[in-house]
């Protein structure tokens, strides 16, 4: 096993590591831990290159830092990816997972991410303790997707009165880019209100879910889903996705979805902003599942009751970055940066003057 520390500006630590026994490739950012220890999830991906792993984790990183200031989780910002290996993964791959998040003494506490599931997770506990979202069974907080989707649901609410003046989905049209774990609880909570719900995916499996229980819901190709005429397009499969070729084709009102890093340059905030589209800051209203793996580290351990009462605020935070940017005359994405940022200082000036007495 190679260890070995990259200096990246902004970031606490960078390390890459190497393990020919197992195949392992991997990356972890610690971006920032003013507020707890680093937590974010461990991707598993089909990496074009190194170079391309490299710039995922940190950008992934940071976001998890202001995902958690603005969720008030406690926790500071990391993330960890594996480069997918010739032969796949495997529990070995997991285990030397493992050893790598342990060799940071905690800084970095790994999660359940795309690629990894939670009986991958199980593989990694037996080589670390810093592990979260493992299964109830195991004492853990479960399958963070249904609390991300609540938090998604709840913030589109959040947006659709921001806009229309009334939060209730009944009547309003979404098109939901995606359809995975977490879309598909989120497709419950907005027909089980009245919405109408027009889906795409790339493959074939989650749609038949879908449909098979919702017949109402509308399928169209991946490539139609970015012309759909409705109230909100939500985002809820990989990122980067909204950038030149695609914001021009919107035909909706706001953006809110589960998908993290949804716009593929900063300056695509601004493009949406002159349409007059409304963009719920990924981040925030995509907290949900963070917010209920945060709470095992409560006092006593898991609540499920604590977790619900934190995403119940995830509309509060959006109004407030809704606010902010009508007020400094910025975008929802500079807005929502700006209050973590405000956060972030506080915690470090609070901190400094305890050092200092």
């Amino acid at each position: 096993m190679k260890i070995t520390d990259l200096p990246v500006e902004g970031y606490e630590r960078v390390i890459e590591a190497s393990d020919p026994v197992t195949g392992l490739h991997a990356f972890i950012a610690v971006h920032n831990t003013t507020l707890g220890p680093s937590l974010g999830g461990l991707r598993v991906w089909k990496y074009a290159d190194r170079e391309a792993a490299l710039w995922d984790v940190l950008r992934l990183a940071r976001g998890m830092t202001y995902k958690s200031a603005v969720a008030a989780t406690g926790l500071g910002g990391g993330k960890a990816v594996i480069i997918m290996p010739p032969h796949g993964k495997t529990p070995e791959l997991y285990r030397a997972m493992g050893r790598v998040i342990d060799a940071l003494g905690g800084t970095y506490i790994t999660a359940e991410d795309v690629g990894t599931s939670i009986a991958d997770l199980e593989e990694v506990r037996k080589t670390t303790k810093h592990v979260t979202g493992l299964s109830r069974e195991s004492g853990g907080s479960g399958n963070p997707s249904p609390y991300t989707a609540r938090g998604v649901f709840l913030g589109i609410k959040a947006s659709l009165k921001a806009v229309y003046g009334n939060d209730s989905t009944a009547g309003r049209h979404v098109a939901i880019k995606g359809a995975g774990a977490v879309a598909r609880t989120l497709i419950d909570l907005l027909v089980a209100e009245g919405a109408r719900v027009t889906v795409c995916d790339v493959a074939e499996a989650p749609l038949v879910m879908v449909t098979s229980k919702h017949p109402e819901v509308t399928v169209v190709p991946p490539a139609a889903i970015f012309d759909v005429d409705c109230d909100v397009f939500s985002p809820c499969a990989l990122g980067a996705i909204l950038d030149d070729a695609t914001i021009p084709r919107l035909r909706a009102k706001i953006v809110a979805g589960a998908a993290n890093n949804q716009l593929k340059e900063p300056r695509h905030a601004d493009m949406l902003a002159a349409r007059g589209i409304l963009y719920a800051p990924d981040y925030v209203i995509n907290a949900g599942g963070i917010i209920n793996i945060s709470c095992e580290t409560g006092p006593g351990g898991y609540s499920e009751a604590r977790s619900l009462a934190k995403i119940a605020r995830i509309p509060e935070a959006l109004t407030e970055i809704y606010a902010i940017a009508a007020r400094d005359g910025v975008t929802t994405a500079v807005a929502a940066d700006r209050l973590a940022e405000a956060i972030l200082a506080k915690a470090k000036s609070g901190k400094t003057m305890s050092a200092a007495t």
